[in-house]
């Protein structure tokens, strides 16, 4: 008879079950694993049996075979192994257990003594488990991790042999209450625009692009406060819904990042490093793993010193940029994960980063400025909807008293505008598609003159024209105007048509 135990692995984020057939027979002692196994799935027999023998258990002197279905599907993560185990305790007689094992899933990698480390992906493991009705056996140490699912049995275990105590009696009663510390923390924000001084027109540009989820450049001197700007946006963004933090705290989950083992409550902010290459920027590896843009899902994604990003990096986030998600093909399987994020990017004017400063002399010559910028194609910036200056502050006027502007008063106008969305059109501007812009952008008075006015003027692509009115559209929403008027696309032209892109660079 072949005892089946039941366990799971992950395809991207998402889990999906693995059946564990183990059948001892006779003949010459062997341990053998089939079913598309990894290396780190074959390298689990040796940590299996020696966990058997040190739980009190005779690892059998028989023919084993255990097969991982199903097989066409490959199997890459040690959190099988506890399931394995099992499942030769079972089969071997060695243990009887009362629960239905058909309606549970298990997993957790073994130690050599039989004790069970913790294991990533458990997040996505429970939401499997809730939406099929199975219980969730996982280590004590991704109790509070599971136990962010609503609605899903829980069992924690420390070991193999109590495992095997837990499921050879009565389901113990759960006690959570190790848990609610965990489970209900709330995490705090590093910056809040209140910390910031001056700046009223990037502010300006920060909530607009916050409240339609458009993307955002910003230029100016080193020190002016372009990276402190960036780090505030999280605290203007709306609390995260309960689907969101459990789709975020998925893709830290299934990347091994899960650090507090709880639900991710606050956006997440992610800043790469210029040096990061295009498989950490977006995902992919030998296990396809995910990449920055995914662990921004729902978030920022902040790139900082922008064009210093190799060429191939920034050519990568075309297709998250637009369509919010990342597909991602090798030879070992395809898989797709999230990335629908707010990018926002800051850069010095030229590489000494003075240029146009009236603080101190640029000593770049125009063709290395030129050659400077022209590191960021145009593909990359029609994706940009906001540019903005972010000038030097003097410090006689950085003592003066704040503008009043707080992140709480910016929330709630982030929030109205999106609430004005979300009803409207069912997402946020930023992701408008045609039929959508046709219907929901209706132009008043001159506003349609004067947007034709400046794409004749500037060969506005079609991208480039579409986002003008997407930015126009989430401009007057924050008025709550119906309508978009002309006001509203001379604003939005304000941030598209920077000096910045379009000035001719010379020195007098």
């Amino acid at each position: 008879m072949v005892t089946k135990i039941k366990s799971a692995d992950l395809a991207g984020i998402y889990a999906y079950p693995v059946d564990v057939e183990v059948d001892i027979s006779g003949g010459l002692p062997s341990f053998n694993i089939v079913g598309l196994p990894d290396t780190s799935v074959r390298e689990s027999r040796d940590r299996i049996r020696s966990a058997i023998k040190n739980s009190r258990f005779d690892f059998p002197k028989s023919r084993i075979t255990v097969n991982l279905a199903p097989a066409d599907l490959k199997k890459e993560s040690s959190r099988i192994d506890i399931a394995i185990a099992l499942g030769i305790v079972v089969e071997g007689k060695m243990a009887s257990p009362v629960l239905n094992l058909d309606k549970s899933i298990f997993v957790g990698e073994l130690s050599l003594d039989g004790t069970v480390r913790g294991v990533s992906g458990v997040l996505s493991t429970a939401v499997y488990c809730k939406e099929n009705n199975f219980n969730l056996f996982v280590p004590e140490e991704n109790l509070c991790e599971a136990l962010s699912v609503e609605g899903v049995k829980v069992y924690p275990y420390s070991s193999l042999l109590n495992l095997i105590e837990i499921i050879s009696e009565e389901l113990p009663l759960l006690n959570e209450n190790d848990c609610q510390e965990t489970l209900n923390k709330e995490q705090d924000y590093e910056i809040y625009l209140e910390d910031i001084k001056g700046h009223l027109q990037p502010k300006r540009a920060l909530i607009i692009a916050a409240a339609g989820g458009h993307n955002l450049l910003m230029y100016g001197p080193p020190g002016s406060g372009k990276t402190i700007l960036a780090r505030a946006i999280p605290s203007i963004l709306p609390e995260m819904t309960n689907k969101e933090q459990i789709e975020t705290t998925m893709i830290y989950s299934a990347g091994g990042r899960l650090k507090n083992k709880g639900l991710i409550k606050v956006r997440p902010f992610r800043s790469p490093h210029h040096t990061v290459s295009n498989v950490g920027l977006i995902g992919g590896g030998s296990k396809l793993m995910p990449g920055e843009v995914s662990y921004a899902h729902n978030g920022v994604l902040f790139l900082d010193e922008f064009p210093e990003f190799s060429r191939k990096a920034l050519e990568v986030l075309r297709q998250p940029l637009e369509d919010g998600f990342v597909s991602i093909t090798r030879a070992t399987g395809s898989v797709k994960f999230p990335a629908r994020f707010m990018l926002v990017a800051a850069m010095n004017p030229c590489p000494c980063g003075y240029y146009g400063s009236k603080e101190k002399e640029c000593v770049c010559t125009p063709a290395k400025i030129m050659n400077y910028r022209s590191r960021i194609s145009g593909p990359i910036l029609d994706r940009i909807d906001l540019i903005v200056n972010v000038p030097q502050i003097p410090l006689e006027e950085m003592g003066k008293v704040s503008d009043g502007l707080t992140s709480e008063k910016a929330r709630e106008m982030v929030q109205s505008a999106m609430d004005i969305q979300f009803k409207r059109n069912g997402c946020l501007n930023a992701y408008l598609n045609s039929r959508q812009l046709k219907e929901f952008c209706v132009l008043e008075g001159d506003a349609e003159g004067l947007l034709n006015m400046a794409s004749k003027k500037y060969s506005f692509s079609s991208r480039t024209y579409t986002r003008i009115l997407k930015i126009a559209r989430t401009i007057a929403d924050m008025e709550k105007s119906e309508k978009i008027k002309a006001s509203h696309i001379a604003e939005a032209l304000q941030y598209k048509l920077s000096d910045f892109l379009f000035e001719s660079i010379s020195y007098e």
